[in-house]
């Protein structure tokens, strides 16, 4: 698995809910990303990949949920 990360998990889901709270007050998800990200000390790339997974894990996107890519991960590591 890659390198961990300097952002614990309670820091991932203060971001997320940053920003679905000031999601009106911008044109795009993107202008959201861009002004919330400074202010976390993040990239708004980081803080996109954290809501993709949070949307995910709340089965609102397709893909492997936190927990599934976990058990998958230690499936592979011979454990």
């Amino acid at each position: 698995m890659g390198r961990p990360s300097r952002f614990s998990p309670e820091v991932r889901e203060r971001a997320v809910r940053m920003v679905e709270e000031h999601r009106e007050a911008h044109a795009s998800e993107w202008a959201v990303l861009q002004s919330v990200a400074p202010k976390l000390g993040c990239t708004p790339e980081t803080l996109r990949k954290w809501l993709r997974q949070a949307q995910r894990d709340a089965g609102h996107r397709p893909g492997l949920t936190t927990s599934e890519h976990l058990a998958r991960n230690s499936n592979h590591d011979g454990s």
